[in-house]
């Protein structure tokens, strides 16, 4: 593969790349730096990527493995996951942009307190909307416990929204 063909392979996933790892280091230096390696690295077999029945699953899991080496060697302390795609499709009044906001940063506190598995499937599913194929090449899990594990995050952010709001939900 040449540097043209390589390039027309990157270039539609690099934002994905980086967006998993900024959701997994949160730092932004730390998710370019962990971007660019996972480019490296990509370069470096870029004659044995057509053999991969999905590169792009195998860019994000080298990108997973990357981002939780970095974690675990405690390079960076403050990394945690959140959530900030929030995107709202209409103008609304400052008072809805604010609540907009705050409900937000609820929910990222939510996201969060999950467990490091919970948090990733959430990124790969809800946020870069992979496929559940797509899931079980990078997180080498059973489709089934994808779902259910996906199923249970959703409940836990379900309850705790509906905690904060007082709905009686305890």
């Amino acid at each position: 593969m040449n540097q043209k063909l390589f390039l027309e392979f990157v270039n539609p996933i690099k934002d994905k790349i980086y967006r998993l790892s900024l959701r997994l280091l949160v730092s932004k230096d730390a998710a370019e730096d962990a971007t660019q390696e996972v480019m490296i690295r990509l370069w470096k077999m870029k004659d044995k990527l057509e053999d991969y029945r999905s590169p792009q699953a195998l860019a994000m899991t080298i990108t997973k493995n990357y981002c939780f080496d970095q974690l675990k060697a405690k390079k960076n302390n403050n990394l945690r996951i959140i959530h900030s795609n929030y995107e709202d499709g209409k103008k609304t009044s400052l008072q809805n942009e604010i609540e907009a906001k705050d409900e937000l940063l609820k929910v990222k506190e939510i996201i969060k307190n999950l467990t490091e598995q919970e948090q990733m499937l959430i990124q790969l599913r809800d946020i870069e909307q992979l496929e559940y194929e797509e899931m079980v090449e990078i997180t080498e899990m059973n489709p089934t416990a994808i779902r259910v594990a996906l199923s249970r995050a959703r409940k836990k952010i379900r309850k705790e929204i509906l905690k904060k709001h007082n709905y009686g939900i305890a």
